[in-house]
């Protein structure tokens, strides 16, 4: 176990500064810097000063090596475009507000869409069954883009069931301001249930054709009892296997979501510094959410064996 840990935590920093080099020298790649803009404007000296304060004037190998050294400390600086503004503040004061969305998102999400992959294994061949593959393929096939602008529209803009846009903030940012959170939620959430939904119910189809199945009927147990111990501890399988990247679509959609319902999330902030080529912001933002994924990842290894006692941390079977 100890050999495990330490092996799964080299990894992990190797990849994080993989990502973190990827990122630096792609930015690099990228044409012109964070300063232009406000440099046409100023005089030689003053535009000398403004470089020299942000690093910008030194060599580019220099600049990586500075910029790891702030990464391994935590410290990766202050924002180009707003002065001030550090990558510790916006995690403190967006975090939470991404972190509500997507956890409503993936609650909701997974919950109906298991919940519909267990009906439509259980009574394939029926209506309700094709009603859900329909809809999987629907759900999946739609960019979250066009289900936001739709239910803003119809439920915002057309019957004025819930804000246009907003999100609760002070003592309501996790348990209040309901009615800003439903159309968000509702928008990212779609894709979950349509990809759960037909993932449970492929992986419980194949798990009732197996031999095992039908010796606990042949042994008189109630079909309750099959499903809840056999099938579907057998079919989760999968669906942990789903988990990591459904966080990753969690972070991901959340970015374009933000920006439709006007969300103060790290999301909306990331695209913006993408425009503004705030190289500090971009780099700290990806390595934390990456470093997320990395942990939502450990946490997937452990959950097979909880799952199936059979498979063991080291890769091995039992």
């Amino acid at each position: 176990m100890g050999k495990y840990l330490i092996r799964r935590l080299a990894e992990m920093l190797l990849t994080l500064f993989l990502i973190a080099t990827a990122t630096f020298f792609l930015l690099e790649a990228v044409p012109g810097d964070p300063l232009t803009q406000r440099a046409e404007k100023l005089g030689p000296t003053v535009k000398e000063n403004l470089y020299k304060r942000y690093g910008l004037d030194k060599p580019m190998m220099e600049r990586y090596v500075i910029t790891m050294k702030g990464i391994a400390s935590g410290n990766f600086g202050e924002s180009f475009v707003y002065a001030g503004q550090t990558v510790q503040g916006l995690i403190h004061d967006r975090l939470p507000v991404s972190a509500r969305l997507g956890i409503q998102q993936v609650l909701v999400g997974i919950t109906v869409g298991l919940l519909l992959g267990i009906l439509a294994a259980m009574k394939r061949g029926t209506f309700f069954d094709y009603l859900v593959v329909v809809f999987s393929v629907l759900m999946i096939s739609v960019p979250h883009l066009i289900f936001g602008l739709l239910l803003q529209k119809i439920f915002a803009g057309n019957l004025k069931w819930f804000p246009t846009i907003g999100w609760p903030v002070g003592k309501d940012l996790w348990f209040g301001g309901w009615q800003y959170t439903v159309l968000p939620t509702l928008t990212g959430c779609f894709s979950y249930i349509a990809s759960y939904a037909r993932l449970l119910k492929t992986s419980m189809l194949d798990v009732i054709g197996q031999d095992y199945i039908l010796t606990a009927e042949s042994k008189g147990l109630s079909q309750g009892t099959i499903i809840r111990k056999h099938i579907l501890r057998n079919s989760f399988i999968p669906v942990i296997t789903q988990l990591p990247m459904s966080v990753a679509m969690c972070i991901t959609g959340s970015f374009f979501i933000e920006s439709i319902f006007s969300i103060p999330g790290i999301g909306q902030y990331y695209v913006t510094a993408v425009n503004n080529q705030d190289l500090s912001i971009i780099m700290g933002e990806t390595v934390i959410l990456a470093a997320l994924y990395i942990i939502v990842l450990f946490i997937t290894d452990l959950l097979y064996v909880a799952v199936d006692p059979r498979i063991g941390l080291m890769g091995k079977s039992s």
